[in-house]
């Protein structure tokens, strides 16, 4: 026997008059961090190029925020999951697939996006930049690498009786070849017996559109969180890599410099050896790694 509900109907019957125009539904968009490391050659060619972290970001060509940067992404599709809009955005973004994806966070303040009630499920991507070809989506007029650098600039912590309140500003800033990109981001987390939380608020923005400083600030943290205990690194380095360039991607991420004995021994079972070895002139030959065919990120 079907079962009825306290008006009596049934659930076909519920369902067809039911009216979705009854209660407001938001739009659901994907934004795409995507990281990938690149370098910057030395004058000298005995010197290792310069590792950096690096962003891609687009420039609107359209309304709102017309001309501005902002990171790439779209509507998801009615026949399709947010995970699927984000792979499609990035195949569409830089010509790659199957690479490292993971979902951040749902950013939903109200008044993010001028046009309508936009929520946006955000993404992190992590890609060798040798594999990827730029192409700017219908709304941007083009696509292009940032490099990033990203700094505590303050911090302070109030304690209560029950718990405190921790702040800190990150300044962030994102430099393409014409211009440079800067943002104040505050992370602040309250903690007491009974709650926990903690969100992320812009302070100040020349030149990001809606809340994009906000989602790059949560995507470095993530990252850098990550480089921690997983070998989440290994996905910004090209097919075979020596250590020394492993150590300089780690290095980027964490904005610090790491002792070589203490980080060899930190990745030796995240990695394996192969036969082959660098043949840049200037430098000695160095072993050639790849990543261990049973880590995960």
């Amino acid at each position: 026997m079907e079962q009825r509900d306290r008006n009596g109907l049934t659930e076909q019957e519920y369902l067809k008059q039911y009216k979705v125009e009854d209660f407001e539904r938001p739009s659901v968009a994907t934004d795409m961090v995507i990281f990938t490391v690149g370098h910057t050659e030395e004058d000298n060619y005995r010197k290792l190029p310069v590792k950096e972290l690096r962003l891609l970001l687009i420039k609107r060509g359209a309304h709102p925020y017309l001309g501005k940067w902002a990171l790439p992404g779209g509507f998801v599709r009615p026949t399709e999951t947010s995970e699927q809009a984000a792979q499609r955005e990035l195949r569409e973004e830089t010509g790659v697939d199957n690479v490292y994806l993971e979902q951040l966070y749902t950013f939903s303040d109200p008044g993010r996006d001028p046009r309508t009630w936009v929520m946006s499920c955000s993404y992190m991507a992590l890609i060798d930049s040798a594999k990827v070809q730029l192409e700017a989506g219908d709304d941007a007029d083009k696509a292009t690498w940032f490099s990033v650098s990203y700094q505590l600039i303050k911090e302070q912590k109030e304690l209560f009786e029950d718990g405190y309140i921790q702040s800190k500003h990150y300044e962030l800033k994102l430099s393409g070849e014409l211009t440079t990109l800067a943002s104040v981001v505050e992370y602040q987390e309250t903690v007491t017996q009974s709650i926990s939380k903690r969100e992320y608020s812009v302070i100040s923005n020349d030149g990001l559109a809606f809340d994009h400083a906000k989602i790059i600030v949560f995507a470095i943290e993530r990252l850098k969180g990550k480089v921690e205990y997983t070998d989440i690194a290994l996905h910004l380095m090209p097919k075979l890599f020596t250590l020394t360039e492993l150590q300089q991607v780690y290095e980027v991420i964490l904005n610090k410099e790491l002792l070589k004995a203490a980080f060899r021994r930190k990745v030796v079972h995240l990695v394996e050896e192969t036969d082959h070895y660098t043949e840049n002139a200037g430098h000695r030959p160095s072993r050639l790694y790849r990543k261990h065919r049973g880590s995960r990120g």
